[in-house]
């Protein structure tokens, strides 16, 4: 229970000040800012590490209710915020400081929590989850993430697994177009192995979804809601590309001597024992353990001396990878070390 309400708080709050921020402007948007970024920080830094796991047994009754209010309040948040982007009246600075924010929480809270949606066994979960991802234009990352992702990680079939010295920046535009096909592929191959119709492809829905959400921020916001959408769009896709790059960089599976994969493990992800950081993202830095086990509740994700652990919290190894030297400084040596262990 301690630990779903650390869940609760850490995720709804900021949510609650960007859109108390988007209505009433002022400090508000600092304030939303701050917590996003400073306040994270130094609460991953005041209690730096939490190793602890729950039972294995431990039943957690809060956390789908939780996933399904953070996955409609994403939806909530989107609409207030461009509202107030567009419309509300105030400096440049704040404005800016509103939609940085709002950003943030798209990249740090809705994405792990459509990510835990596409997993769930309901349908009416993985609709949820692949609804966020197309609101943010980026709705092929679902099929990409559960088809190819997840399947082929740690292995140069997977676009989203970077390679050992590559930069940030370079991936990321390799990654974009080369999950877009690779999740386009997999979902068609699946469609015809199933012998069900065309109109059933799920890139179908994607698209869809993206058009009206287009269509409906031009109708109702004009031409300014429609750049800061999409600016808003890009800024959570960016920080998308960089979770993968973050928790994946410089890890191999290997090929045995028949020529096939080693089975995924511990070693092929990185993690975060950082416990505000991993409650803000619903524990998505505990990475090894949800691709080892996929169908276990994120509440329930354990870490271990067997797993790579990253030096600092997720959200500053992203802004570290942005500056490719020193992202290199601190990683390349560690990954090497860890492909020297598997």
């Amino acid at each position: 229970m301690t630990a779903m309400i650390t869940f609760a708080i850490a995720t709804v709050t900021p949510m609650l000040l960007v859109m108390v921020a988007a209505v009433l402007g002022g400090g508000w948007a600092w304030a939303a800012l701050f917590y996003m970024t400073a306040m994270v920080a130094g609460m991953d830094r005041l209690i730096a590490r939490d190793v602890g796991n729950a039972a294995p047994e431990a039943e957690f009754p809060a956390a789908r209710p939780l996933l399904w209010l953070l996955g409609l309040g994403h939806f909530a948040v989107l609409a207030v915020a461009l509202c107030g982007l567009v419309s509300v009246p105030g400096g440049v600075a704040g404005k800016l400081a509103l939609g940085i924010a709002t950003g943030l929480i798209f990249g740090q809270i809705s994405h792990p929590v459509a990510h835990e949606l596409i997993h769930q066994p309901g349908r009416g979960a993985r609709l949820l989850g692949r609804l966020i991802y197309s609101s943010l234009l980026i709705g092929h990352h679902a099929s990409a993430h559960l088809r190819v992702h997840h399947i082929h990680v740690g292995s140069d079939a997977d676009p989203n697994t970077p390679r050992l010295g590559r930069g940030f920046y370079r991936y990321a535009l390799s990654a974009a177009l080369g999950s877009y096909r690779a999740g386009l592929a997999a979902e068609s191959g699946m469609l015809r192995r199933a012998g069900r119709p065309l109109w059933r492809h799920p890139y179908l829905l994607y698209g869809a979804v993206a058009v009206l959400m287009l269509v409906a921020v031009w109708q109702g916001l004009g031409r300014a809601g429609v750049l800061i959408y999409v600016a808003l769009c890009l800024h959570a896709q960016m920080q998308i590309y960089l979770s993968d790059y973050v928790q994946h960089y410089g890890l191999r599976r290997q090929h045995d001597g028949r020529g096939r994969l080693e089975p995924v493990g511990p070693a092929h992800s990185w993690n975060s024992p950082h416990w505000f950081s991993s409650a803000l993202m619903i524990n998505a830095p505990r990475h090894s353990d949800h691709h080892v086990t996929p169908s276990r509740p994120y509440p329930a994700l354990r870490l271990g001396d067997e797993m790579p652990m990253l030096p600092y919290p997720v959200p500053v190894m992203g802004v570290l990878a942005l500056w490719p030297p020193l992202w290199r400084r601190v990683m390349d040596g560690r990954a090497r070390d860890w492909q020297e262990r598997s």
